[in-house]
């Protein structure tokens, strides 16, 4: 679960990006600091289609953002989102702390895929790992984040495996809900919002799917007949 909350980390740290181009109120930049800081972290191609960020009530909708795989996968992609909406508490954006009032992910779709040597999700946890804690990227000081509600809605996955041939087992994930990230703290880097993030997706996701036991069940997965077991 882990590996799945690792690409809510990188949701998290890229509308932090995008936050703090707000006073510009340039989507192209916005685009552009999406793409360049989601890819910088994931080592794979992170792209926006639409950001419409007002400035005035700092409402907006990040529309069709995808999140490709690292090299060494075979699927078209990590995860990809139809609608993210946004709600910025625009007084907040030039103090400390940046106030989100609202973050509402809509419609995930994921794809899971185990390859020679780890899953596509380990690949990226282990990317956005590095990214975080390289020296140059450990800077003191600056804006903060606290967002008020993360919603996470409609939801769907797909789990693969080289073993599987082409087949692929799909589940509909439930809902999901975070309040006061940050609040208690004073604020968090998007890095640590993100890391918080997949904490406590941790716990919700494994109620619904159970994805490590695809790294344990060649046989199920080979015959199909006890794939069920993959999902409780």
């Amino acid at each position: 679960m882990k590996k799945f909350a690792a690409i809510l980390l990188v949701i998290i740290a890229i509308i932090g990006a995008a936050v703090f181009w707000l006073s510009s109120n340039i989507d192209g930049l916005i685009k552009s600091a999406i793409a360049n800081y989601g890819s910088a972290m994931t080592q794979a191609k992170v792209s926006v289609d639409e950001v419409k960020i007002l400035a005035a009530d700092g409402k907006g909708t990040l529309g069709n953002l995808f999140i490709g795989n690292p090299a060494g996968f075979r699927t078209a992609y990590a995860m990809k989102i139809g609608r993210i909406d946004v709600d910025i508490d625009v007084a907040s954006v030039t103090r400390d702390v940046v106030v989100i009032r609202r973050i509402a992910i809509i419609a995930p779709e994921l794809n899971y895929e185990l390859g020679s040597a780890m899953t596509n999700f380990d690949a990226i946890q282990k990317n956005i790992t590095g990214y975080l804690g390289s020296a140059n990227n450990k800077k003191k000081g600056g804006q903060k984040l606290i967002v008020e509600e993360l919603t996470i809605r409609q939801a769907k996955a797909q789990a693969s495996a080289a073993l599987m041939g082409s087949k692929t087992v799909g589940v509909v994930l439930p809902d999901i809900t975070l309040r006061n990230l940050g609040k208690a703290r004073g604020g968090l880097t998007p890095g640590e919002l993100g890391q918080q993030v997949a904490a406590a997706l941790t716990t919700k996701l494994a109620g619904a799917v159970n994805f490590e036991k695809l790294l344990q069940s060649g046989a199920a997965a080979k015959t199909g007949s006890a794939i069920k077991g993959l999902f409780k």
